[in-house]
């Protein structure tokens, strides 16, 4: 097994919502916003090279919206999709499956394209990967999280015919090496690949972890569903990848790739930072 950071680009969010309840004058220490309240978050992918597969883990947040879209994010910064796979010797065709940990826009708005008037898969070749639990919850979405589900990033996914899901059991096994913990907090069944790779195991926290500037308990995000569940299930992945010495990918953070945490008398804090390439 092979892995590859993917970068498809930077964009922004509102600094009171990606901390929560946590006072800004804290907050802004680890990700300073701008005049607007804005702060930077990468949308970070994985590429694994698995034998004859080839699979990629979100697809960030495309390119088929509208200005007015577009315009409420800030998208910034060098790097895209398509630029970032080439940069490895790859191409949208070579992908084999698309693994969406959720379906939020900054999640999956890349597995479809526009093409004139058709919204087609941008992966022709792929079985794009979901579980019915979680699928079913945005396709039917409630009123505090539609704006996050975009019709146009979902349903297209099922009407090609690619779509597969997967149980939703703990540690269920997608392949070997890589298995999938759910968490139910930020929304329902979200997916994190647990990969076995070089003799240490690497987690993509998606969003329940999505920075390094989250990694204090009560750093819950404004956009999760069930705060508390998240607060439970935060302290249980952080408790585990102390204990483990698990490394830690980040979908979001600007700035860092990895981590790994650590216990300490004032809870767990962070250890180490590195990129994918120095493992």
């Amino acid at each position: 097994m092979n892995l590859h950071t993917i970068d498809t680009g930077l964009f922004k969010l509102d600094g009171g919502a990606m901390f929560g309840v946590v006072p800004k004058s804290i907050w802004q220490k680890s990700n300073p916003a701008d005049a607007n309240n804005m702060c930077t978050w990468a949308m970070r992918c994985l590429l694994i090279e698995d034998g004859d597969r080839l699979i990629l883990v979100d697809t960030g947040i495309g390119n088929k919206q509208n200005e007015k879209f577009f315009s409420h994010y800030y998208l910034h910064g060098e790097d895209t999709l398509e630029k970032s796979l080439a940069a490895k010797g790859f191409s949208k065709n070579d992908i084999t499956d698309v693994f969406l940990t959720h379906l939020h826009f900054d999640h999956c708005g890349g597995a479809i394209v526009r093409e004139g008037e058709q919204l087609l898969p941008a992966f022709r070749n792929a079985t794009y990967w979901s579980n019915e639990k979680h699928w079913e919850w945005a396709v039917h979405p409630n009123a505090r999280e539609s704006a996050s589900f975009l019709k146009e990033n979902i349903l297209p996914i099922q009407e090609s015919g690619q779509l597969k899901f997967v149980e939703t059991k703990p540690s269920t096994e997608f392949s070997p090496g890589f298995k999938i913990d759910f968490a139910f907090g930020h929304t329902d069944a979200m997916m994190l690949p647990k990969l076995t790779y070089k003799d240490q195991t690497v987690i993509y926290a998606a969003d329940l972890l999505p920075s390094t500037g989250h990694i204090p308990l009560p750093y819950v995000m404004s956009y999760d569903m069930f705060p508390l569940q998240t607060l439970k299930e935060k302290k249980e992945f952080l408790d585990e990848a102390a204990d483990q010495n698990y490394i830690l990918y980040l979908e979001h953070d600007p700035v860092n790739e990895c981590c790994t945490v650590q216990q300490t008398e004032k809870g767990i804090k962070l250890k180490d930072t590195f990129s994918l390439a120095d493992l």
